[in-house]
């Protein structure tokens, strides 16, 4: 027992260590990458992989979301006598906490499990070991491009899935509900500030490198043959999800506690 424990104890800070390797190399290549044009093209197919062919998914998940949402708040404002700013509820929690980690977890299942096969396929058939061998940085040829995919792609992401819920709680409150539409935008226009989009804004690019980076590593480092890609994607998914959940937690709490600092208490009616 005692040497399993060891053993477990002893993988696990290696992984980390070994991560951390992984992500303080790719940071090196990245500001130069930046400046690279070839960087970039070779980005330009990850841009349409990540952003065009999940956008669907997004804006679906989005959709529904803010249906469940405007129909669950709908009662208890009403009971409050504050139905008419049933939009501000539907918008603000879209846009700092489920709009975020939606588009997060849609780009994980989408994009970082197809990014971990892709790279893991690479490395099990030795296409990397061939870029090594050929003189090329393998991280800066192929992790750079993926990352900066994942970071810039996930915040749009993320705006259409606040847009699309958004109009579906207008929908509900609208179109089931009897609320005039005027009063419905003005209390979302009154009481969110640029303050929450920001907030929103920066758990998306950080959600994002999350998922470049741990589809990469995981795609990097997985074991062989085909139960070892298949293996790699599930960790990737799942480290991802777990990570975006925990990094949402602390992001939060920080950005809250740093607004109460600043501006005091917010009020949402």
């Amino acid at each position: 027992m005692l040497t399993t424990i060891g053993a477990s104890t002893i993988g696990t800070f290696t992984a980390f260590g070994q991560f951390g390797v992984f992500t303080w190399h790719m940071i090196r290549w990245l500001v130069p990458g930046l400046l690279n044009p070839r960087t970039w093209r070779r980005a330009m197919p990850l841009f349409y992989e990540v952003g065009n062919r999940t956008l669907p998914v997004i804006m679906v998940t989005g959709t529904f979301v803010g249906l469940v949402l405007a129909v669950q708040s709908y009662d208890q404002l009403k009971a409050a006598g504050f139905k008419e700013r049933m939009g501000v509820l539907v918008s603000l929690t879209l846009v700092q906490e489920l709009g975020p980690v939606l588009a997060g977890v849609m780009v994980a299942g989408r994009v970082g499990g197809a990014l971990t096969a892709e790279l893991g396929t690479m490395r099990v058939s030795d296409q990397i070991s061939a870029l090594t061998v050929m003189g090329a940085d393998p991280i800066r040829q192929l992790v750079v491009p993926r990352f900066l995919a994942c970071i810039l792609l996930t915040p749009l992401l993320t705006f259409f899935c606040d847009l699309c819920g958004s109009v579906a709680g207008w929908a509900v409150a609208v179109l089931a509900k009897d609320i005039p539409s005027e009063p419905y935008w003005y209390y979302i226009n009154y009481a969110i500030a640029k303050w929450d989009v920001m907030v929103g804004f920066i758990k998306s690019i950080i959600f994002g490198g999350m998922i470049g980076l741990i589809a990469s590593y995981k795609g990097f480092f997985c074991r062989t043959g085909a139960a070892g890609v298949g293996q790699a994607c599930t960790e990737s998914f799942v480290t991802s999800f777990v990570s975006i959940l925990v990094a949402d937690f602390f992001i939060g709490y920080f950005m809250s506690g740093l607004y109460r600092g600043i501006y005091g208490f917010k009020s949402l009616v």
